[in-house]
């Protein structure tokens, strides 16, 4: 856990943070995109660009944007473990905002993103992370029913929340990705360990779940994940993205880290009734999937295929957990009188 901090770390209202690997041809147009936003002027703000150990020539590409850059102070940091967990870290250690804005590198906030999502924070001061809607630009049409699976690719427009602002269910796992997510840095802080379970990803599989294990530990500590629809970013989504073998281990990845995602927030004595409910639960929708796989059109075969690889992940995921990832458990969530100082910055 991190060291005791307050509000007079803070010297600006917003950090936003773009962790990078290699994004020496992606980040030119980010910057031009964020050279639109509608800032006002009493919002003090920055960038901060985490170079994940990039081997091409994003630090010189930074650089050289770095120059000239009268918007707002704009920052380069580097973190040489791989993994966006790690980079995301490093920008919360080097950032002065009470807020943080995470945004990937190849995704492109609406002009009002940050204004908004201060002005809900204010109003919600109980909101550990706050998000919208994720829309796919795709470099080349998906194919039929593709929505079904855009979820893995950090795709969300999220129906049933009616275009309403309304709190997400991290008890089900229904959570935002780290695409475009507000998130409070005390609150962060104060709850997130730095060694997470799914930080430093065995390198043989694309395992997934960096993304919800943060907010996990949120909720887990008293604070609320909130969904607003004025948030909209979009998803830059090359055609080798597309491919049916990059969707096949991201799907596997995603199932796998189910077990290890439902675990911060149960109790010890549920680990065991929680690893056969999830084996036994993805047995049955496997079921049915095969059912549908049996029965589809050849191009729905492919997407089905796809949930399946996912569901066969999910089954594994108990088993995968204590030979993969097991690590020791994560401090305790803090007293109630602990949490209550969190809130005064006392």
């Amino acid at each position: 856990m991190a060291d005791k901090v307050t509000d007079n770390d803070s010297t600006c209202e917003i950090s936003v943070i773009v962790p990078t690997f290699n994004g020496e041809s992606r980040l030119p147009d980010l910057f031009k995109s964020f050279q639109k936003f509608n800032i006002p002027e009493t919002l003090s703000w920055e960038i901060i660009v985490v170079d994940n150990n990039s081997g091409d020539r994003t630090a010189e590409v930074i650089r050289s944007w770095q120059d000239g850059w009268m918007i707002c102070p704009l920052r380069y940091g580097f973190e040489p473990r791989q993994g966006a967990a790690y980079a995301r870290w490093k920008g919360i250690d080097l950032a002065h905002g009470r807020y943080v804005i995470f945004v990937d590198d190849d995704n492109f906030l609406v002009p009002h993103w940050i204004s908004a999502a201060w002005k809900f924070a204010q109003s919600h001061p109980n909101a550990g992370a706050i998000a919208g809607p994720v829309v796919g630009n795709y470099e080349t049409p998906p194919p039929e029913n593709f929505e079904q699976i855009e979820k893995f690719l950090a795709v969300r427009d999220y129906p049933d929340y009616n275009n309403q602002p309304c709190l997400f269910s991290p008890q089900n796992l229904q959570l935002p990705p780290s695409a475009a997510l507000l998130i409070d840095r005390l609150k962060w802080l104060k709850s997130v360990p730095r060694q997470q379970l799914l930080t430093g990803k065995p390198p043989q599989f694309l395992l997934q779940g960096d993304d919800y294990e943060p907010l996990l530990y949120l909720h887990k500590y008293g604070w609320e994940i909130w969904f607003n629809p004025d948030l909209i970013s979009h998803h830059q989504i090359p055609q080798w993205r597309l491919t049916q073998k990059y969707l096949t281990q991201l799907a596997r990845g995603c199932g796998l880290a189910t077990y290890a995602l439902r675990l911060i927030n149960s109790p010890r004595s549920q680990h065991r009734y929680l690893a056969f409910k999830t084996s036994f639960g993805s047995l049955k929708r496997l079921l049915i999937k095969g059912i549908e796989w049996a029965i589809a059109s050849k191009t729905m075969k492919k997407i089905i295929r796809i949930e399946i690889v996912f569901l066969w992940g999910s089954l594994e995921s108990p088993i995968f957990y204590h030979r993969k990832i097991r690590k020791p458990l994560p401090p305790q969530p803090l007293s109630v009188a602990s949490r209550q100082q969190c809130k005064t910055g006392d």
